[in-house]
């Protein structure tokens, strides 16, 4: 049975009973998904303690229709949110077979369909414009520039940069940076001698110790998520003076491990090798069709 916890200060829900069952629920995406779930039974006069049958079909579409419609989430967040949803109901089909046929109108709820939009990437002069308009006469700026370096020449998630810690920088013959990606699968990824030469000096100023955040704030806890997109975004739009092309561009930390694909591209590496080199989960093309050929001259400029 599901139940809300009186005592909260963000809603509560956990499923009671099982060890198991907690241990699922003990996930935040999860837990995140039910506390809204919880909240929007409320609302539609639903009461507190919540059954199983009561998470019937109907009730998830509207959960769905009010994250777009109320929250103003997109289609991909809508989605995600279902994904959680799906994961809790294909346990539950295990533990409890009674309720297989509210189960399965759950689990055959699809995903709305959208369009994808092709992800930028950034041209060399865009690049350097960048990493050039971080103030490297302070502390901060340093760590900017160490940062965004790395970024764009190591092509790491911004989940990835956030949680680097001092030794997880390799340095001298073979430099490179340790890190764990998704699925907590760990990598190594070769350092270029310039970037070597940066977090370097980096590390000697910053005289972290080794399980210290590499990119530290202020008060020395590690950057968020939307602190990195922060600085980007700031460090754009000065660099946006000098490289206009910026302007017409929405970069986020992303749009730097898709520019670390296509200069890999560029180089002449193989799509597998950059999907290994990115930390990809499967084998597949990190570029469409049309930016490969973009990258290798085979669409030109002109008309015809």
């Amino acid at each position: 049975m599901i139940e809300e916890s009186p005592q909260r200060t963000g809603r509560e829900v956990r499923l009671r009973g099982r060890d198991a069952e907690e241990r699922l629920l003990a996930d935040p995406g999860q837990r995140a998904v039910l506390e809204r779930l919880v909240a929007l039974a409320e609302r539609l006069g639903l009461q507190p303690e919540l059954r199983l049958e009561d998470l019937d079909a109907p009730l998830i579409g509207a959960f769905l229709d009010h994250l777009e419609r109320d929250r103003h989430n997109s289609v991909r967040t809508r989605n995600a949110r279902l994904s959680a949803i799906h994961s809790l109901f294909r346990f539950a089909a295990l533990r409890h077979p009674e309720h297989a046929g509210l189960i399965g109108r759950v689990l055959a709820i699809p995903p709305k369909r959208f369009e994808r939009g092709i992800i930028t990437f950034l041209a060399d002069d865009e690049v350097q414009a960048i990493l050039q308009a971080p103030d490297r006469t302070s502390f901060l700026g340093r760590r900017d520039h160490a940062l965004l370096l790395l970024a764009v020449q190591a092509g790491l998630r911004v989940s990835e940069l956030t949680r680097l810690t001092c030794e997880d920088v390799a340095l001298g013959t073979g430099a490179h940076v340790r890190c764990r990606g998704k699925g907590r699968k760990q990598r190594a990824t070769p350092l270029t001698t310039t970037t070597t030469a940066v977090l370097a000096a980096w590390l000697d100023e910053r005289r972290g110790k080794p399980t210290d955040p590499l990119f530290p704030t202020r008060q020395g806890a590690a950057l968020s998520r939307y602190g990195v997109t922060l600085l980007l975004s700031r460090h754009a739009q000065s660099a946006a003076q000098h490289c206009p092309s910026l302007a017409t561009k929405k970069i986020s930390p992303h749009v730097l491990r898709h520019t670390t694909a296509m200069r890999l591209l560029h180089a002449g590496v193989d799509t597998s090798v950059i999907a290994l080199w990115l930390g990809c989960a499967v084998r597949r093309s990190v570029v469409s069709p049309a930016q490969r050929a973009e990258m290798r001259g085979d669409i030109s400029g002109s008309d015809g």
